[in-house]
């Protein structure tokens, strides 16, 4: 059985890439034009129209040993996150055809016109799932490895409880959870999913973050020093549980406000005795209980910019920096 079609565009066309012929930085991102992958039996080619960025894209990518641990030789692509329409599906594939609009991950080759994935895949690099209607295009591109990576986050906090988890969040109205890092990629998922969860949430960020991080649901504090009597001030209860998703500032406030090392999970650091988080350990179904809530209106994703994909070492430079409030993306 031959591949199916269904585009105005001739898979004999190609399209554009983000490529990098040497690792690197910002600097070694270059646009190319590719031949167009085919799908093979089981997989789905999507063409992309939007594909969103995350710090383990430049990170991956920056030397040879960090890429080496992906699997990821040169020519290497760039990106993981997208979302577009299916254009070509293969042999045996079922559930998904030309014209599904899709989102997921594709790891390190997502910023591009055509992506072909494993249409029974599951995990960030290799995934695709139905985008819900009243999703956009850019929004779902978001979705993928910072949605995983705190839905994995809240649920290594509820194992620590010994509670039932509640969509895989582990949180619930007797929680009081404290996120460092509150307002950036994973940090406004990670918020909104607790708060959904029924938990109390205390977000550490920078002072002028602090109208962001309200918006998403979270009490605002000023991460530094004396973090620990602020969190106090806030919460005199105690906290129960915290994630930390920048560095090791917001495991040591929660180790001194006495929360166990069960009910603290980092995604950026490694300390012993603190379980920590990855994206590939969330929950089946996971992503899509997340795009459902944004279908519902009940969760939303900020988009803090966005790039035409010859943009793309701009846009790279705005999120490696760290400062951005919300999400960046990539048009195509």
């Amino acid at each position: 059985m031959q591949a199916q079609a269904e585009s105005k565009h001739s898979s004999e066309g190609g399209g554009r890439a983000v490529r990098l012929r040497s690792f690197g930085g910002p600097e070694a991102l270059e646009v190319h034009q590719v031949p167009a992958p085919e799908a093979g039996p089981g997989q789905v080619r999507v063409r992309v129209t939007a594909a969103g960025l995350n710090p383990m894209d430049w990170v991956m990518t920056a030397d040879a040993d960090t890429a080496a641990r992906f699997g990821l030789t040169l020519p290497v692509g760039f990106g993981t996150d997208y979302a577009g329409v299916i254009d070509q599906v293969g042999e045996g594939v079922t559930g998904f055809a030309p014209g599904d609009r899709v989102f997921g991950g594709a790891l390190s080759r997502a910023v591009a016109d055509l992506v072909v994935v494993d249409a029974r895949g599951d995990t960030a690099a290799d995934e695709v799932h139905h985008t819900p209607e009243g999703v956009d295009d850019r929004t779902a591109a978001t979705l993928t490895i910072a949605g995983r990576t705190a839905a994995a986050a809240l649920a290594v906090l509820g194992s620590g409880s010994g509670a039932h988890s509640n969509p895989g969040l582990g949180l619930g109205p007797d929680d009081t959870v404290l996120i460092g890092g509150a307002g950036g990629g994973v940090g406004v998922f990670a918020v909104q999913l607790a708060r959904i969860a029924g938990a109390r949430v205390i977000g550490t960020g920078s002072a002028a973050s602090a109208d962001h991080l309200r918006s998403l649901g979270a009490e605002p504090v000023t991460y530094g020093d004396g973090l620990t009597d602020r969190v106090r001030a806030l919460a005199p209860e105690g906290i129960t549980a915290a994630l930390d998703l920048h560095g090791v500032d917001t495991v040591h406030a929660a180790r001194e406000l006495g929360v166990p090392d069960a009910r603290i999970c980092t995604i950026a650091a490694q300390i012993e005795g603190v379980p920590a988080a990855n994206g590939a350990n969330a929950a089946p179904g996971a992503l899509e209980e997340i795009a459902a809530l944004i279908a519902a209106g009940r969760l939303r994703v900020p988009v803090a910019a966005t790039f035409p994909i010859d943009e793309i070492r701009r846009a790279t430079e705005l999120q490696a920096a760290r400062h951005v409030r919300g999400k960046v993306v990539i048009d195509l």
